[in-house]
């Protein structure tokens, strides 16, 4: 029995199970983390080997060769390669592959061997490939890659056992197995020329079934019909939207309830003459943290559709229907999973914008991604749309506010589609589109456990990189609408002595010829840290109390002191504009640089200034005041 501890670095194409494998090896030792100085996720996680051998291992992101044509792509490359500096060489590849569509990642295979390290092929999914009636002839297969190969089964229990031991045995003689490197970024040409070495190496070892008409291909015969597939992809949507916006709601109540309460206690706890510090914990930190928590269980639910729907093989297949669609808006296919996202938050969906391989068709979905309308403008929107639009019904069965709102979304998404065929015909007129290559993969079951594993690990991440910056932000709106103090004797609200009503005043006169007073400018100020909290602040300088219960009252506030062009043209601003710090913070970080993060913030400050001044000055043109 040994005890020396191995570095194994997971690798493979996307959609081969690959993250199920990882889950099934390391069980509750996962840690997940970003790379130093990328926004790239790092998943590790460590077992042990029949042995006694203690493995790290290293989960890769997916690739279909190691060209490094995306940030995901980069990292997978210069640690195979030990070129990433703080990581170490891995001591052993695992390269793993679907059983049942051996092709691209045998071409990764023959890549990978160049580098000269010791490696395993892992046929994942081969439960699946013997019931499809695909023979595999494993001694074969090894023998014209000159690798040893294994079997495995990552969903089930006991579906690792033939790797672990074949692990022990590789890396038994792993020194011997060292060569040198000879890798080189691959050309068309060499792509091509490997990409006919692997057919001729399956055609060696593979046998197919005569009959190859699965169940997917009949599945696919309905989903990716052009007129009967995307009916399909809107039916999905529209249950995922409903589901978002439904069955968060008591859950969102739950946890509104509960920041609320922790900050009366809060407030009921600490002594009167600790007035400042009782401010800052009820107004400032809890507060600020509660207005990101209480937006998490529709992060889940988004999220566990989008994963569902990815295990079950159905991604692929609404991003392969939607790539024309978004293509004569300059976008690439693959950009319709991070906009989806987007609807729920736009941090999650442009995270996810790293699927993109083409960094230009990357770069300009996260620049629209925040035009999409994400569930912290609902409460604005529902706050207006209350108080100034009645409820009635339009053509005896539509909600006329339903629609509005429902106008609202369309208008952000026309507004998104927009942009980016501007910034297509602009900025990149001399980028010839990438052609829209993707691996559909075969149907399969989604397993909770992976399921439930991704939701606990993106959720996390969601709470640390959101909560972090709204946590600041929200302690400087509190400094800002807190200081300097109302004299002895001042009448009015205290907010009205602050520093926040002395920026909203100065800002009153950019504001005026959209219909804004100083009031709203003050609630812009904390709405920078996140939408809905313009909410609470419009209940400030209006001096509402009284917490959630007084939303009904603060909409009857803003009837009497608004005109309707005024809330017209607020609601056009929210459309545009970039009410959104930790958004903002996100972009800088996934590119990398400020001067994105600046050109997002002036263009949607721009859209929103020109749209809510139209807005405002055509309905005060039309009698509508």
């Amino acid at each position: 029995m040994t005890t020396a501890s191995l570095r194994l670095a997971l690798v493979g194409a996307p959609n081969t199970g690959k993250t199920s494998l990882f889950n099934r090896l390391t069980g509750s030792t996962q840690k997940v983390a970003n790379y130093p100085g990328v926004t790239v996720e790092r998943k590790s996680g460590s077992f042990t080997t029949p042995e006694g051998r203690s493995v790290t291992v290293l989960d890769l992101p997916g690739t279909y060769s190691l060209r490094g044509r995306s940030p995901d792509e980069e990292i997978t490359r210069d640690i195979v390669l030990g070129r990433f500096d703080g990581e170490a060489v891995p001591d052993l590849v695992l390269c793993v592959a679907d059983a049942t569509n051996l092709r691209l990642t045998l071409r990764l295979v023959l890549e990978l061997k160049r580098i000269g390290r010791p490696m395993l092929l892992v046929l994942n999914m081969i439960d699946i490939a013997k019931r499809r009636g695909v023979t595999i002839d494993l001694e074969r297969l090894s023998q014209e890659l000159a690798l040893p190969v294994t079997t495995a089964v990552a969903v089930r229990k006991g579906g690792v056992d033939d790797l672990l031991k074949r692990t022990d045995e590789v890396m038994a003689r792993a020194q011997e197995a060292q060569a040198a490197n000879q890798w080189t970024a691959p050309s068309i040409s060499d792509l091509k020329a490997a990409q006919r070495e692997a057919d001729r190496i399956i055609a060696a070892a593979v046998t197919l079934p005569t009959k190859p008409d699965t169940l997917t291909n009949r599945i696919d015969a309905v989903v990716l019909h052009p007129v009967w597939g995307l009916i399909i992809l809107a039916l999905i949507l529209f249950v995922m939207f409903q589901a978002v916006f439904s069955w968060a709601q008591p859950a969102m109540e739950l946890l509104s309830d509960s920041f609320s309460t922790l900050g009366q206690w809060v407030h009921d706890v600490l002594p009167e003459s600790w007035g400042l510090l009782q401010s800052f914990l009820q107004n400032g930190v809890i507060s600020g943290v509660g207005s990101v928590i209480v937006f998490l269980p529709q992060i889940i639910i988004i999220f566990l559709f989008i994963l569902l729907l990815e295990d079950f093989g159905y991604m692929a297949r609404a991003a392969f229907l939607m790539d024309r669609i978004m293509g004569g808006a300059g976008l690439h296919g693959r950009a319709f999973i991070p906009l989806l996202s987007s609807f729920a938050c736009a941090i999650p969906g442009i995270m996810s914008t790293r699927v993109i391989d083409n960094p230009r068709d990357r770069l300009t979905t996260i620049l629209i991604a925040p035009l999409m309308t994400c569930s912290a403008r609902i409460p604005v929107y529902t706050l207006i749309i209350s108080a100034f639009v009645p409820a009635t019904r339009v053509w005896g069965w539509i909600n006329l506010q339903g629609l509005v709102m429902f106008g609202l979304y369309a208008a952000g998404i026309t507004s998104a589609l927009t942009v980016s065929a501007i910034a297509k015909f602009f900025l990149w007129r001399d980028h010839a589109p990438a052609p829209f290559m993707l691996e559909l993969p075969d149907y399969k079951v989604p397993r909770l456990r992976s399921i439930a594993i991704g939701i606990f690990n993106r959720a996390k991440a969601f709470l640390y990189r959101a909560g972090t910056t709204i946590l600041s932000m929200m302690v400087l709106i509190w400094f800002l609408a807190s200081f300097p103090t109302a004299p002895v004797g001042a009448e009015g609200p205290a907010i009205n002595y602050s520093f926040a009503a002395m920026i909203g005043h100065a800002l009153e006169p950019l504001l005026r010829p959209i219909g804004f007073n100083w009031q709203i400018a003050v609630a812009l100020i904390p709405g920078m840290a996140a939408r809905e909290v313009a909410v609470a602040a419009l209940g400030t300088v209006y001096s509402i109390e009284g917490g959630k219960e007084a939303a009904e009252q603060i909409g009857q506030v803003l009837a009497q002191k608004w005109t309707l062009a005024t809330a017209l043209s607020l609601l056009v601003w929210y459309i545009f504009a970039p009410q959104c710090a930790s958004t903002l913070a996100v972009i800088r970080r996934e590119t990398g640089s400020a001067k994105w993060m600046v050109v997002t913030f002036v263009y949607m400050l721009a859209l929103a200034y020109v749209a809510s001044l139209l807005t405002f000055n055509l309905a005060r043109a039309l009698g509508i005041n």
